[in-house]
């Protein structure tokens, strides 16, 4: 190990762990007195494109932090991160679960003048969330019709009990309306929609500049009165982070979100008074460090191969000297963080212990030949954070030492998607799992078989476990809150016992962002979210 190198990190992880903590604690100064100013442009850190802006079709926070502002969802969190109304003014759940009815507001259009209606949320549900989107298959697997007696009633029937509290927590990210006229013909996924969107939003789509940037302008005729304050959003493509934070520095960038900038500049900026540098506005975004295994791959098809690698990775050093205070130890796919579903860390785990791991290797029949050498494996990395190339490295530096040699193969982020989750041209790919709120939202799809080719984020890994899909189906149709729980118990035991994807490390975004910026950060997924009553000061 280069020692060197991991001095510096921790030192500038510790930095950046003490200025992101001071602003946690007074992330924002007191504006009551300021009166909302109209106008102005918001420049955006845009990292890494994934050549997608409809959310209703790709669940992440690569697609919100753009198709956030232009489309809607039925339902997102308010401040205290509870449910509240966007395109859904109300919502009712039957006695059995099986029905859910929406009412929707009236009055509001889509931004080629179309009246929104039912039909495009009944559209939306049969034809993005239940076949395409890469969490929706798995949430609305049970979805059998929506029925739309009116314009503004949506009634969601299920074959199995859908729990109203599972729902309405998954439809602020899982929940992206789109226009049925512009998307009832033709392919779905190659509609050119999907990169010029056309929503109900605050802000309006005027152009993307592949590599360059992409502008949205405010929406005159937008429903909210008064909104939005900003005359327009700026997304600038800029995948070098050092040149980022040269431009936040500049004032050419206003907010770098999700931990798009280095630890160093993180803690710089941190220390700027012309910045706020905070967790706060991420609460409802925690992540997980993973590490993803291809079972087409005769030696990962191995469970004793899986565990040695788990086993040969020393993740309590890497943490302490590379990412500090804002990370813990994981213990599965279910963080601690989750009050309501955390099963406790008494799970099987995989702790350092590189004897183990080459005992592991041997018995597996992959003994150390010439040179030490056992096999040689393939890492792709995605390109979203600064913590995920450190952890690649870490990784092929700890694989090496017990004989597996490891090439680690860097692409963009439709580079990424497209060979890990399509072409699947990968052995061990390394990124970010984001809890949602609730499990059967954005975890389990990472487990259950049977997602559709080419899904982001869903198990493409040519591992299917009968037992963990009863498992999965079972817990996300149980209405009974203590069942619940045991299920996904149950659920974590079996997938860390089988370890298709390791998740070993928690952490929270940290969000970048100028002190000019008002009502920013304000519930807990804001870089998400519409931004309608964001302004700058003067």
């Amino acid at each position: 190990m280069n020692l060197t190198r991991l001095e510096i990190n921790r030192r500038t992880a510790l930095l950046t762990s003490a200025a992101i903590a001071a602003n946690v604690i007074n992330p924002m100064r007191a504006f009551a007195q300021e009166t909302p100013r109209k106008g102005g442009v918001f420049n955006v850190h845009y990292a890494a494109e994934q050549r997608q802006l409809n959310p209703s079709i790709q669940a992440s926070t690569g697609v919100y932090i753009i198709g956030g502002k232009i489309q809607e969802n039925l339902v997102d969190l308010d401040a205290n991160g509870q449910p509240v109304g966007v395109l859904a003014e109300s919502w009712e759940a039957s006695p059995d679960g099986k029905t859910v009815t929406f009412k929707l507001r009236k009055g509001i259009t889509w931004h080629d003048g179309k009246p929104f209606t039912s039909a495009d949320v009944e559209f939306t549900a049969m034809n993005m969330w239940k076949k395409i989107l890469n969490y929706g298959s798995t949430l609305q697997l049970f979805l059998t019709e929506v029925e739309t007696p009116d314009a503004q009633t949506a009634i969601f029937k299920y074959e199995r009990p859908m729990p109203l509290n599972l729902l309405l927590r998954a439809l602020p990210d899982l929940g992206y309306v789109s226009a049925k006229h512009l998307y009832e013909t033709g392919d779905i996924r190659q509609n050119p929609t999907n990169l010029s969107p056309v929503g109900t939003g605050p802000f309006k789509f005027v152009k993307y500049e592949r590599g360059q940037y992409i502008i949205a302008d405010r929406n005159e005729n937008y429903w909210r009165p008064n909104a939005p304050y900003l005359d327009r959003i700026v997304w600038r493509v800029i995948t070098d982070r050092a040149s980022a934070a040269a431009q936040m520095e500049a004032g050419e960038l206003h907010y770098a979100p999700f931990s798009s900038l280095t630890l160093s500049d993180l803690a710089r900026l941190g220390k700027d008074k012309r910045f706020v540098v905070s967790t706060k506005g991420n609460e409802g975004n925690a992540r997980t460090n993973t590490l993803e295994f291809n079972f087409r791959r005769k030696e990962l098809s191995d469970i004793r191969v899986r565990r040695a690698i788990a086993h040969a990775i020393n993740v309590p050093f890497f943490i302490e000297n590379f990412l500090g205070d804002f990370a813990k130890l994981g213990t599965g796919p279910i963080p601690s963080t989750s009050t309501d579903f955390y099963p406790g860390p008494n799970t099987p785990q995989y702790p350092y212990d590189k004897a183990k791991a080459a005992a592991l290797l041997d018995e597996a029949g992959f003994k150390a030949g010439r040179g030490g050498t056992r096999f040689a494996l393939k890492l792709l990395p995605a390109p979203w954070g600064e913590d995920i190339s450190l952890w690649s490295t870490f990784i092929q530096q700890s694989l090496g030492e017990v004989g597996i040699p490891i090439e680690i193969v860097r692409n963009d982020g439709g580079g990424f998607l497209k060979q890990v989750y399509d072409e699947h041209a990968f052995d061990l790919a390394t990124g970010w799992h984001q809890y949602r709120n609730d499990p059967a939202v954005s975890t389990t799809v990472w487990y259950r078989s049977g997602q559709p080719k080419g899904a982001p984020w869903t198990n493409q890994w040519g591992w299917e476990d009968k037992n963990v899909d009863k498992t999965i189906d079972d817990a996300a149709t149980e209405i009974d809150p203590a069942k619940r729980k045991a299920l996904y118990a149950q659920f974590v035991k079996e997938v860390n016992t089988e370890l298709p994807v390791w998740m070993p490390i928690e952490q929270i975004f940290v969000t970048t962002i100028t002190a000019k910026a008002r009502n920013h950060s304000n519930t807990p997924r804001w870089g998400s979210t519409s931004w309608h009553d964001l302004w700058l000061s003067a």
